[in-house]
């Protein structure tokens, strides 16, 4: 006699169903607090909690480790800061006690001394010790507040955390897609602010197709919460062989920018948790720089990056670029640090410095400046390919049509390759629930290593680009007449020569019927 199956309720619980309940458990209680206003306010708030709860695991697993290898250990935080000081208790402190020892500057602390406030002794953390851990705490937290009320209610959010483990690889692993699912949650609020955060399947092509080389240093200057820089790190990171590389991999790979505090926070939880234990992600905007100032020191070996556009900077950032190159666009100030922030010289691994931008289609046949730009694009460095993306691959965030642009410092170009990419067979758009997947650019990485025009691929000579006033919106010649891809001018012409034969036709319906009723 078969045995009955047990039901749902009665299943054990994996550890991505543990987790996510846990998560959910704190969020939920996070929802009672009157301080917070909506997802946006909880969202930083177990973030920072998170981080320091991580933060004493991963501390606790060094310690561990140095003391079986016979190294002296030295943490990164002094007791009672430690999350095991004043947070693993479940009976510990709570309410206003709990809020005066995390908000204020001066405070009773768990141990019943008097000191700095939490936030208050992380933000003054220094690399004194040489450890710069130091240093990106202190960073991170310069940005971050409390805003929760109840200190009751904080003190369940905290036990909440308190059950998610991170010295288990398998939980790490874990996290790290519930962490996804949290970012995922942000993009959906970013929609009005001209930043777009790009699907992890574009992220993945652009780092295979870039190649990052261990011993490179790779670069987003608009790191937004760090999925490029992920993505690069993990791509390095099978390339790690011995002590040194890995050297070679946490201190001297990765670089990043984000001027947002939630964006920030949420960029350095991503990449501690995927593994870079000191991210080196700058506070500022990349921009604030003259152009002009930027040297070979400041240059990099790769830059992936989906830079905001439809945003607009003010005069003062306008003022560091070129006055022939002034503008408001956010996306074309951030082509031109792009093209300032290469290297001139090979990279470590003997390969020309090289980009990977995502633009919005305007970038590609804009004029004026947006010309000006091209041409210097064109002349000084390989635009080597262009890959249009299919209709709606950031929905719902914004319909606008996007390409992703490939140069280097092999330059001038000689030919602009295209790749146009196809929606999957029966498919119009792409949503939010069905977004596009990293197989469908097989075709274009299979392509990629050995060039031959089709009917995805053609090829355009550097000079009729240029005769052409540096408009780079070519559309497939093989393919049939897309509107979308048109430039302004020609997409009003269109429409305006669709309509009119609209009316024609109604006229001579309306002529018919009104025959036939005579």
């Amino acid at each position: 006699m078969p045995r009955p199956r047990k039901s749902a309720a009665s299943q054990p619980q994996t550890t991505a169903q543990m987790l996510g309940s846990l998560i959910k458990s704190a969020r939920d209680i996070m929802r009672k607090d009157k301080g917070l206003n909506g997802d946006l306010d909880r969202l930083p708030m177990l973030t920072w909690i998170m981080f320091l709860k991580f933060l004493d695991d991963l501390e606790i697993q060094r310690e561990a480790e140095a003391g079986l290898a016979g190294r002296p250990f030295k943490a990164a935080l002094e007791p009672p800061y430690r999350w095991r000081d004043w947070a693993a208790d479940s009976e510990g402190v709570t309410g206003d006690e709990l809020l005066a020892f995390i908000n204020q500057d001066k405070a009773i602390r768990p141990d019943g001394t008097s000191g700095p406030g939490l936030f208050a002794y992380l933000r003054g953390l220094t690399s004194a010790n040489g450890d710069n851990r130091r240093d990106v705490i202190a960073t991170v937290f310069a940005g971050v507040d409390n805003r929760m009320k109840s200190g009751y209610l904080l003190r369940d959010v905290i036990n909440k955390v308190a059950g998610i483990h991170f010295t288990s690889s398998d939980e790490l692993h874990t996290l790290g897609a519930l962490y996804e699912s949290m970012l995922r949650e942000m993009r959906d609020a970013a929609g009005d602010s001209g930043e777009f955060y790009t699907p992890r399947a574009v992220i993945r092509f652009m780092v295979e197709a870039s190649e990052p080389r261990l011993g490179e240093l790779v670069l987003d200057p608009a790191a937004g919460t760090g999925g490029f820089l992920v993505e690069a790190f993990s791509h390095l990171s099978a390339q790690v062989k011995t002590i040194a590389d890995r050297k070679i991999l946490q201190e001297r790979s990765i670089l990043g920018c984000e001027a947002k505090p939630l964006p920030y926070l949420l960029c350095q939880m991503n990449l501690l948790l995927h593994g870079l234990e000191s991210p080196r992600i700058d506070p500022g905007n990349a921009l604030r720089s003259k152009l002009t100032e930027i040297g070979e020191k400041d240059r990099v070996d790769v830059i992936l990056t989906n830079p905001p556009f439809g945003g607009a900077e003010e005069k003062g950032i306008q003022d560091n670029f070129p006055e022939d190159r002034k503008t408001a666009e956010t996306a074309l100030l951030f082509l031109q640090l792009i093209m300032r922030r290469l290297k001139r010289a090979p990279s470590p691994a003997g390969r020309p410095a090289r980009a990977a931008v995502v633009v919005p289609n305007g970038t590609l046949f804009g004029d004026g400046v947006c010309a000006r730009i091209k041409e210097e694009l064109l002349k000084d460095f390989n635009l080597h390919t262009i890959v249009r993306l299919p209709n709606g691959v950031f929905a719902p965030y914004t319909s606008i049509p996007t390409n992703l642009l490939f140069f280097d410092r092999a330059g001038p170009t000689r030919d602009v390759w295209y790749y146009e990419m196809p929606l999957p067979e029966g498919r119009k758009t792409y949503t939010k629930t069905k977004p596009i997947a990293f197989e469908e650019f097989g075709p274009c990485l299979d392509w990629w290593q050995a060039r031959e025009e089709n009917d995805r691929a053609w090829k355009v000579p550097a000079a009729e680009l240029l005769a052409a006033n540096c408009n780079l919106d070519r559309k497939n010649p093989r393919a049939k007449e897309d509107i979308t891809h048109l430039p302004p001018e020609q997409l009003v012409a269109s429409i305006i020569e669709k309509e009119a034969k609209i009316a024609e036709i109604m006229g001579r319906i309306r002529g018919l019927l009104a025959g036939g009723e005579a």
